[in-house]
């Protein structure tokens, strides 16, 4: 993208109490991968992938009664731009490595479900679902990213590996559900 990025700067006050709605709407920011630069005040890159998060996390600040004012902004010179865009990045990283994290759980989990001999239907289930939320978080993830954090590429090719792991013990499952049992065949 150019450095020359126009960006969205949410201004958002919340009653303090109930404090739901402060939550609901961090939450919403959070999930859409929002910077925050201090208390209330938000900035996201002002392109399409952003906007119904956006919209969602305005409309939770009006039914909570709070106040919300959203600011086109780019920055008074390039050196602005480059840093919303630095600290917008960062916050990526940090994401892809929590990401990259998740991904060797789910290899050790399986790696130690195959030493255990734990080939059952249910696990393998259960292994899937693992990888399909690692796969949901990796687009999600891949969306939000419009500067290519350096990790994604690292990120890509350890689901990729996570797959393979997977499709392995998927085989072993099978073979084991198949095998017949001793003294017959």
């Amino acid at each position: 993208m150019e450095a020359d990025v126009r960006w969205l700067v949410l201004v958002i006050r919340i009653p303090a109490e109930p404090s739901r709605h402060r939550v609901a709407v961090w939450r919403e920011l959070r999930r859409i991968g929002a910077l925050s630069l201090g208390q209330g005040v938000w900035a996201v890159p002002d392109v399409p992938v952003f906007a119904d998060g956006v919209a969602r996390a305005l409309e939770l600040t009006d039914k909570s009664g709070g106040l919300a004012l959203t600011l086109n902004a780019s920055g008074r010179g390039p050196e602005d731009s480059a840093r919303f865009q630095a600290m917008f990045t960062a916050a990526r990283s940090a994401d892809w490595s929590e990401f990259l994290a998740d991904c060797g759980k789910f290899e050790d989990e399986i790696a130690k479900e195959i030493r255990n001999a734990k080939f059952t239907l249910a696990e393998l289930e259960e292994e899937e679902q693992s990888l399909e939320r690692l796969r949901r978080w990796h687009r999600d993830l891949t969306a939000r990213d419009v500067f290519g954090a350096p990790e994604a590429a690292d990120a890509a090719a350890r689901l990729k590996t996570c797959v393979a792991v997977c499709e392995d013990y998927a085989e072993r499952v099978f073979a084991a559900l198949h095998e017949a049992p001793d003294g017959l065949g």
